[in-house]
């Protein structure tokens, strides 16, 4: 049965919804007016590369069973609609059309899930430990959630890496790390039935005969996908420095140990606060894939090109180890990098 799937962001967002339109199923992508456009003449263009092949390979959405239209958030009917998938950086829910286009998702009381690095506030209300914690000043603005119901707000760990080449079209996007979407199931059955059913189209894909990498991985635990945390913190967050950006895999391998020590501390919170070791991926593994990024993170580009607001996982980790009395100082010392790129303060030696 095909299922009507709405995107918010349609450059990361392009990922999943090509695997969605390979197994039939219709998207639609949120996105700026010129960019649908784009997108609506021309489809879309995902490169992924294929277990044991050397080039990557252009799969274009007009060549897929399922249809793809895009939108600008003021055209949006929602009444078509099974599914919401959140693909945008978390700034980028505080623009004016994009909230209204929220509170009509909000009121429809859509399951949404999100893809994003920054948890949605609804989806970490549904974890005890995190309910009533202080977390709201990681958000650009954490007003932005306040509609949506926690149980309808479930959260996929974006593990795979994807970037839009500078020097292309909106409409392209490329998979340089082909990992799995790892998503957490909603508080409704009927809900989660939906998930799984598109986890298994997805899982039945090939292309000329070949297993397409990119699966979306369904699991029962609200902590499968907090262990992507681990991940930013020693990565991501960390190619952020005073000076020019650095690759994730300079920021993970310059200093393996130490490395390995912000890892393990960020999975000991996630673990403080319910996470079975089981739910976590190794540091081994972790370092492993990141020889292979060689680009610095989406977070530090964005700074770097003088971007007044960024995703601030660094910050709501800090949050969260401070309220449990486990602070960190290596943690901090990221956090206050972040700060001094934003705000322009002196960071301490």
């Amino acid at each position: 049965m095909a299922r009507d799937i709405l995107i918010l962001g349609a450059s990361y967002g392009s990922l999943l919804a090509t695997k969605l339109l390979m197994a039939g199923h219709n998207v639609t992508l949120v996105c700026r007016k010129k960019t649908a456009e784009l997108i609506n003449r021309d489809g879309t263009q995902v490169r992924i590369k294929l277990r044991d092949e050397a080039m990557h390979r252009p799969i274009f959405s007009r060549d897929l069973p399922g249809t793809l239209d895009a939108a600008s958030p003021e055209d949006v009917d929602l009444s078509r609609y099974d599914l919401v998938a959140l693909a945008m950086q978390e700034p980028q829910y505080t623009n004016h059309t994009i909230r209204v286009l929220l509170i009509k998702i909000a009121s429809a009381k859509l399951p949404c899930l999100s893809i994003m690095n920054m948890p949605p506030l609804p989806y970490l209300k549904r974890i005890p430990a995190l309910a009533e914690m202080e977390l709201e000043e990681a958000y650009t603005n954490a007003q932005v959630w306040e509609r949506f119901e926690p149980g309808l707000m479930s959260l996929c760990s974006p593990d795979p890496q994807a970037f839009r080449p500078p020097e292309e079209a909106a409409n392209v996007l490329h998979v340089g790390l082909p990992t799995n979407f790892k998503a957490a199931t909603f508080a409704d059955e009927a809900h989660n039935s939906l998930l799984r059913e598109l986890e298994a189209d997805i899982a039945a894909l090939t292309l000329d005969g070949q297993d397409v990498p990119v699966k979306l991985k369904v699991f029962d635990s609200l902590f499968v996908p907090l262990a992507k945390w681990s991940m930013l913190l020693t990565g991501n967050y960390r190619c952020v420095t005073l000076h020019e950006p650095r690759s994730i895999r300079d920021a993970v391998h310059e200093d393996l140990k130490l490395s390995q020590s912000i890892y393990n501390h960020v999975d000991a919170i996630a673990q403080r606060l319910g996470a079975d070791p089981k739910d976590q991926v190794p540091f081994e593994k972790y370092a492993k894939a990141a020889e292979s990024l060689l680009k610095p993170s989406s977070a530090a580009r964005a700074l770097a090109a003088g971007a007044p607001f960024i995703e601030r996982v660094d910050l709501l980790v800090k949050l969260i180890s401070d309220q449990l009395g486990m602070p960190d100082a290596e943690i901090d010392r990221t956090v206050q990098i972040v700060d001094h790129k934003l705000n322009d303060r002196i960071v301490p030696g």
